[in-house]
């Protein structure tokens, strides 16, 4: 099976798709007082949560998610169409680095997705180039280390020592990149388990019911994430979420 589905059938049961609760990115989102008639960009969208929770709360706004997945950009529109805020959202299936808005942004996130820019930095610097100037917001979730991860782990999850900060140093990359933080949500063990939970129990039903190449190909997915979660990075690596402002220019 394609990555690509089996992530979009792990999802089903938690479309967040990050280990954030359903009352945090509410809260997040509402933190960010944005103005009437704001602009909101997700690059790395998925199934279009953030942005159709963003559009149920600002009922003037509207919004532009950006994502390669075929099957979550489906799933978007048909969250979109529930919640009666399809007329105010446009979704672009296009990489995110190569999305170019006709007008800046108010609110520009990018949630569990700076992999697409190839990693924090670039990812940072992109989202730059979309906001409104001086105003512009962005919401960033990205990786940190709870406790230094073992050269077991680096090598189950192909990462590099500092391809994450721990959470100070995360923050310190976010403001030398020119933002200034002002909120955040650290993730709970509690968020994280019920994401993981979700994630591979979601997909083991599926496979489950459906026998055969891509239920055994499923369920081996299900259990080797199962593994490396339970076995390798739960309690080491962390998520937070942060709302960044972009600070003046020093000098």
């Amino acid at each position: 099976m394609e990555r690509e589905l089996i992530s979009h059938l792990a999802h089903g049961d938690h479309p967040i798709a990050a280990p954030v609760s359903e009352s945090e990115l509410v809260r997040l989102l509402t933190r960010a007082a944005l103005p009437p008639r704001a602009r909101i960009l997700d690059l790395g969208c998925g199934e279009g949560a953030w942005l159709t929770r963003a559009l149920t709360l600002h009922p003037d706004a509207t919004a532009d998610g950006v994502d390669l997945s075929e099957s979550g950009l489906a799933a978007a529109a048909e969250e979109a169409g529930r919640r009666g805020v399809a007329d105010r959202l446009r979704l672009h299936r296009t990489p995110a680095a190569d999305y170019r808005g006709a007008e800046p942004y108010d609110l520009v996130l990018s949630v569990g997705a700076t992999h697409a820019f190839g990693g924090l930095a670039p990812t940072l610097a992109a989202v730059r180039d979309h906001l409104r100037p001086s105003s512009g917001l962005a919401l960033v979730g990205e990786g940190f280390w709870e406790r230094p991860p073992t050269a077991e782990l680096l090598t189950v999850l192909g990462a590099e020592p500092d391809e994450y900060a721990d959470l100070a140093g995360t923050v310190e990359r976010m403001e030398a990149a020119g933002y200034a933080v002002i909120h955040g949500h650290t993730s709970t063990l509690d968020e994280w388990d019920e994401y993981e939970w979700s994630w591979t129990g979601t997909l083991t039903r599926w496979a489950l019911a459906h026998p055969g190449p891509d239920g055994d190909a499923a369920l081996a997915a299900a259990r080797e994430h199962r593994q490396m979660w339970l076995r390798g990075y739960r309690g080491v690596l962390g998520f937070v979420t942060l709302l960044l402002h972009q600070a003046p220019p020093t000098g």
